[in-house]
């Protein structure tokens, strides 16, 4: 009996799909939500920031201050706001992301955005 072997474009096809998470690695199917820890994730944003800030030959004070790298130990999100690792993820991912223009509205320092993404805790929300 010939023994028959996949072909390799076949083997292709199935590679995103075999590697491809589980849902238990992301947070469903009976795990617990992981609350996203401050100091870390301001610490990542701030690298990113700082990152895209000299990408991008942006000089403002929110820049520097992302780049300044302090002491994020302290830092909380606001009362009644709890975010999520998931959330924190789509956040950095998003500013990784970010194309110049957006990254100047981000650290534009009379009025800057927030991305929507980075947005846990929304006023009145």
């Amino acid at each position: 009996m010939k023994r028959m072997r996949p072909s390799g474009k076949l083997l292709w096809l199935l590679v995103p799909l075999l590697a491809a998470p589980t849902p238990g690695d992301v947070g469903g199917c009976g795990s617990a939500p992981a609350e996203l820890d401050p100091p870390v994730f301001f610490a990542s944003r701030d690298a990113i920031l700082c990152d895209a800030c000299g990408r991008c030959g942006f000089d403002s004070t929110s820049c520097r201050a992302a780049c300044s790298a302090p002491d994020r130990r302290g830092d909380r999100f606001p009362d009644r706001c709890v975010p999520l690792v998931h959330d924190g993820v789509v956040c950095l991912r998003a500013l990784s992301h970010a194309s110049c223009d957006e990254v100047a509205r981000f650290v534009d320092d009379v009025r800057p955005e927030i991305p929507t993404e980075c947005d846990f805790c929304p006023e009145g929300g």
